[in-house]
């Protein structure tokens, strides 16, 4: 992976130097290619959390039914005991003696234990057989999913690697580092509700790093901010942008109002929306999270937090 996108996104030694439009043309495609896996790292580690719960409840699930052979055990155990220790004299001799009108009364009770007791240990039975093929299953799971998170990580590696490359070219032919910024401390809309919440801790946020994977709170990529703004309003969106999509109520443009989020690049990238046709947003590697306006690139969609 490293080396394809070396070849087609940077300059080898032999060729002239890039000039900063043809930088900047280089710096946004990696970026792009970064957010597009960090976005696929974010999924990843969503289903193998998920799986690692699954794992969690499967365990707690036996627990009914491994009480219930515990208890028919012991029923067992104790008539059996019993009759061993008593002899003829024993509650099992005691329960076939008397007179012959209440003889079938006594042997239907002596069934109804066996039949239950028979049964809890069927359900154990059955219930430890699907256990052990459930637990299996998501032990394959788990495998798969931890070797496609590495191998997720280490496409970002090498993206990040070759970010850094392109940043060192223009710092040194241009002069121009990596973006840095300090906390804002200008006006902040106010906005009633739940909405007003997540717009106020987005404007919080300006300034600080994007950094693939986090949601705060000294840095964030860009489904981290809008997860992490909303969370700061109580309403949980998972951090990744196609969860995100699934997870909000789709609005048409004319109906924007602050809070909404806007989605970018076949959802790829998402923002907040503060108003006054600008957005919040973390945009790519070596930038910072920017106020900026809507129309950074055409939006995708649009959608509302319920």
């Amino acid at each position: 992976m490293a080396a394809a996108i070396t070849g087609s996104l940077l300059t080898t030694p032999a060729q002239a130097a890039p000039s900063a439009g043809e930088l900047k043309k280089q710096i946004e495609a990696a970026s792009n290619k970064l957010e597009d896996v960090t976005e696929q790292y974010n999924q990843m580690r969503v289903n193998l959390k998920k799986t690692q719960t699954d794992a969690v409840k499967l365990q707690a699930s036996l627990k009914p039914a491994e009480a219930a052979l515990k208890a028919a055990s012991a029923q067992v155990g104790t008539l059996a005991a019993t009759s061993y220790k008593a002899g003829r004299v024993g509650p099992v001799s005691a329960l076939l003696t008397g007179g012959q009108d209440s003889l079938m009364d006594r042997m239907s009770y002596l069934d109804m234990i066996t039949r239950s007791n028979q049964r809890d240990i069927d359900t154990y039975t059955e219930a430890t057989q699907n256990f052990g093929e459930r637990q299996a299953a998501l032990k394959a799971t788990q495998t798969k999913q931890t070797a496609q998170l590495n191998a997720i990580a280490a496409r970002k590696a090498a993206i990040q690697k070759d970010l850094k490359k392109l940043y060192k070219m223009r710092e040194a032919a241009f002069g121009q580092a990596q973006e840095s910024g300090s906390k804002y401390d200008g006006p902040i809309p106010q906005i009633s509700g739940k909405a007003g919440v997540a717009v106020s801790f987005a404007y919080n946020q300006l300034g600080k790093p994007y950094l693939f994977g986090a949601d705060g709170p000294d840095s964030f990529d860009c489904s981290g901010l809008t997860s992490a703004a909303w969370a700061a309003a109580g309403k949980s969106l998972t951090h990744q942008t196609k969860s995100q999509w699934n997870e909000v109520t789709h609005i048409d443009r004319d109906e924007l109002q602050p809070g909404d989020l806007v989605f970018y690049r076949s959802l790829g990238h998402v923002a907040i929306y503060v108003g006054d046709g600008q957005i919040i947003d973390a945009p790519h590697s070596g930038t910072v999270v920017k106020k900026r306006t809507i129309n950074i690139m055409t939006p995708y969609g649009f959608g509302r937090v319920t």
